[in-house]
């Protein structure tokens, strides 16, 4: 694709980046044929293509200029380009089906910035995404804002309340720890099952997250559990917080970076210390810790550290499956349940990680009775907070994937991530479960000596 930024234009970062990714835009449309929205809408405004081109006009263009066509060009800028922007999911589909690697969410992310910063946004919306960041970032703030919400459900707005579980399914869960809501903290589950951190010498750091500990905390609990079995033990590092992604794709990008920062030094004793990773058991968390090192490339004083992060960061899937492939004992299939199984493989861990059917296989080396399951590409419709944004949009995304996920009669439902988990589950449909949960209830509490 052509491109016409100025010389001034490019001597900017972020143009550069820009113009980057636009010229290798072949216009070809394949990204149509795979994106949500366009499927969804039918517009080419809402699919990748259309959007690469609003985003061109609106880096090409300068209200300040000179230049009449250029002028003009900036007028056409408005509230309709923003919201063909903001119903993008970030699912990056488009990336996988892409057959000139456009890498699309960067050129995304630059625009949203852009024009948020020229056309702005109606109080309702403002209100709406500082809410959202500041609810959710903070976990302690967050179980508060939960217990809250589970209380006045009823009063509450529809796309939010379908994100809020019902009393009766907390408790339930206190009593069933693996159900999608835990009453037990991580400690109290770990000592419950007899595996100690103590004296195992190989050592991974967790992110817990920000709304996965309250609203599924025996996700990380299970995780311990089962690297526990492998002698792997999980170090706690109570300054990291949220990774930063819900801030950075509510077009506060600076607050984004200022958790980035945050973790890192959070981390970076632990990592010289001689952790071998830094595991994450939401896929949506690990696929944003993967790209620290390019989003403070230009930050001389984390740019090295953040793409040492970035190396260590590993989804579960990556690290059990290492060890599950070097593993010789023959009893580690765990003949669970043959009830079907259908997994919801999250954007994020196959699009943006690239680790798509990795947990398939794991789970069917363990025993699952894994159902097919079509359009498996296709986002649920979670996507962070687009559910509460896009709420119309959100639901006929989870109702098509359940429908798909749905049509075999599985039992259960496996995913592996927090947001898509709680997005299928408000439908009140079929069970829905982290993966690595259903894993720790599957293997047995001590694995046999090599």
């Amino acid at each position: 694709m052509q491109t016409h930024f100025s010389d001034a234009a490019l001597a900017r970062p972020h143009i550069q980046r820009a113009d980057k990714v636009l010229r290798s835009c072949v216009h070809c449309g394949f990204c149509n044929a795979t994106c949500p929205t366009y499927q969804l809408l039918g517009d080419e405004r809402d699919g990748p293509r259309g959007r690469i081109y609003l985003i061109k006009q609106l880096l090409e263009s300068d209200p300040e200029s000179q230049d009449a066509s250029t002028r003009q060009q900036a007028s056409e800028i408005t509230r309709e380009t923003q919201r063909h922007l903001d119903r993008c999911l970030s699912c990056r589909s488009c990336e996988t089906t892409c057959p000139s690697g456009v890498q699309y969410h960067t050129l995304l992310d630059i625009g949203r910035q852009e024009l948020e910063r020229r056309v702005g946004r109606p109080w309702r919306e403002r209100l709406l995404r500082s809410g959202l960041r500041h609810a959710l970032v903070e976990p302690a703030r967050f179980k508060a804002l939960l217990a809250l919400g589970v209380r006045f459900r009823p009063l509450a707005p529809g796309a939010l309340a379908d994100k809020i579980p019902l009393a009766r399914e907390r408790d339930h869960q206190a009593e069933h720890p693996t159900a999608p809501v835990a009453a037990t903290s991580s400690d109290q589950a770990l000592s419950r099952q007899g595996h100690s951190q103590q004296g195992l010498s190989r050592q991974v750091l967790m992110l817990e997250g920000c709304v996965q500990p309250g609203l599924a905390p025996n996700i990380n609990a299970a995780t311990a559990r089962v690297l526990a079995r492998f002698a792997i033990g999980v170090t706690p590092i109570q300054e990291a917080g949220c990774c930063g992604a819900i801030d950075y794709h509510l077009n506060a990008q600076q607050a984004g970076r200022a958790r980035m920062r945050a973790n890192i030094d959070a981390w970076w004793p632990a990592i010289e210390a001689g952790a071998e990773a830094i595991v994450q058991t939401a896929s949506g968390c690990g696929a944003f810790v993967k790209e620290y090192g390019e989003m403070l490339v230009d930050d001389p004083d984390y740019a090295e550290r953040a793409a040492r992060v970035s190396a260590l960061a590993r989804d579960i899937v990556e690290v059990l499956g290492e060890e599950i492939a070097r593993d010789d004992r023959k009893s580690l299939a765990a003949a669970p349940d043959q009830q079907p199984l259908a997994f919801h493989c999250p954007c994020t861990l196959q699009h943006a990680q690239g680790l798509g059917g990795e947990v398939e296989k794991i789970l069917s080396q363990l025993g699952f009775t894994l159902a097919p399951v079509m359009e498996g590409h296709l986002c649920c419709g979670s996507a962070g907070t687009y559910s509460i944004t896009q709420p119309e949009l959100s639901r006929q995304l989870r109702d098509r994937k359940l429908e798909a996920l749905g049509a075999n009669g599985p039992a259960r439902i496996a995913t592996a991530n927090i947001g898509c988990q709680t997005h299928l589950s408000s439908a009140g449909r079929t069970p829905v479960s982290h993966w690595i949960e259903l894993v720790d209830d599957a293997l047995p509490e001590t694995l046999p000596q090599e």
